[in-house]
């Protein structure tokens, strides 16, 4: 399978009055064509952060320090932001925005807000562009006459189709979902995930979801990457994380969440709170909260090695052996 993203170490870090904040902090990853990947992780360790990093939109004062983001061989970190906006933003990497009505302008209409893109970026008349708005419309699953409503006089969910809508306008390779069911009822959520599914299918676009909710993740991801305070801790298949997770971070949240059948367990939860990443802890960043942390946990940092076939871990438990 071709490599359609490549991340090595990126570091992005915020540099507030209070300190520099290391958001994200030695990320490494990679994302094949056709290929879909879950970032899960406790809220602020750093998911969202990535994701705008990959799109070069880091707000500030934050500021992608080192690293490399390549998509489709190209570094973005190494381009102008022309270039960025010419080349790679929207037609090679696109993103659900965390929140469709904040993602949404509440003074323009939907077909104008749809079209935008196709007209600046594209380069489209404006009657084709509704017409190629029509068609990304009926894709998610919305009548036409949706075009002609201003957001205030939408459902949720149907903010949230208009937003993955204009997310595919430019029929990028590779889509970012930044939580894309949050505050949605479970049956929305179950449709906005079956059209996700649907446009991986017909489309073969490669998808990056994060989330904290694991649930989300089972219905999507091939692959999981779990990060913690800036760092990704473990990496794998869906079926190696959920069934062999090796990282006690892992273990603990798996375990935080209810099962219905199988293998049913004592609800437990993760004691602590997640580090300030202005002054993260020496050694691995989990030890303060690990019940399984010993001598060299609060010393070295971890190495992130592959303990299986395509199952990366960063624990001094498995770095052993």
């Amino acid at each position: 399978m071709s490599t359609l993203l490549e991340v090595d170490n990126l570091r992005t870090y915020f540099f507030t009055l209070r300190g520099v904040v290391r958001a994200v902090d030695g990320v490494s990853l990679k994302l094949n064509k056709g290929e879909t990947l879950g970032i899960v992780g406790e809220s602020g360790c750093g998911k969202s952060t990535l994701a705008w990093s990959l799109l070069k939109l880091v707000p500030p004062p934050g500021k992608i320090v080192s690293g490399s983001i390549k998509i489709d061989g190209l570094d973005v970190t190494r381009m102008s932001e022309a270039e960025v906006r010419r080349k790679i933003r929207w037609r090679k990497i696109s993103m659900i925005f965390q929140g469709a009505m904040n993602a949404l302008n509440p003074v323009y209409k939907v077909g104008d807000q749809i079209i935008e893109p196709l007209v600046y970026h594209a380069g489209l008349e404006r009657e084709e562009a509704l017409a190629k708005a029509e068609e990304l419309i009926e894709a998610v699953g919305l009548p036409p006459e949706i075009l002609e409503r201003y957001p205030h006089e939408l459902s949720g969910g149907q903010k949230q189709r208009i937003v993955i809508a204009m997310a595919i306008a430019m029929e990028p390779d590779i889509v970012i979902a930044d939580e894309p069911t949050t505050a949605l009822d479970v049956v929305v959520q179950a449709q906005i995930l079956n059209l996700m599914k649907k446009l991986h299918r017909e489309k073969g676009i490669s998808i990056i979801i994060i989330t904290h909710d694991l649930g989300v993740v089972t219905e999507l991801a091939e692959k999981i990457a779990v990060m913690y305070a800036g760092k990704i801790v473990e990496y794998g298949s869906a079926d190696d994380i959920f069934e062999k997770p090796l990282h006690p971070y892992t273990q603990s949240l798996i375990r935080a969440v209810p099962r219905l059948k199988g293998d049913i367990h004592k609800l437990e939860y993760i004691p602590g709170t997640p580090p300030d990443l202005r002054r993260p802890p020496r050694g691995c960043r989990f030890h303060p909260r690990c019940p399984k942390r010993f001598e060299p946990c609060d010393k070295e940092e971890p190495p992130f090695q592959e303990v299986e076939k395509g199952h990366w871990v960063a624990c001094w438990l498995h770095a052993r052996r």
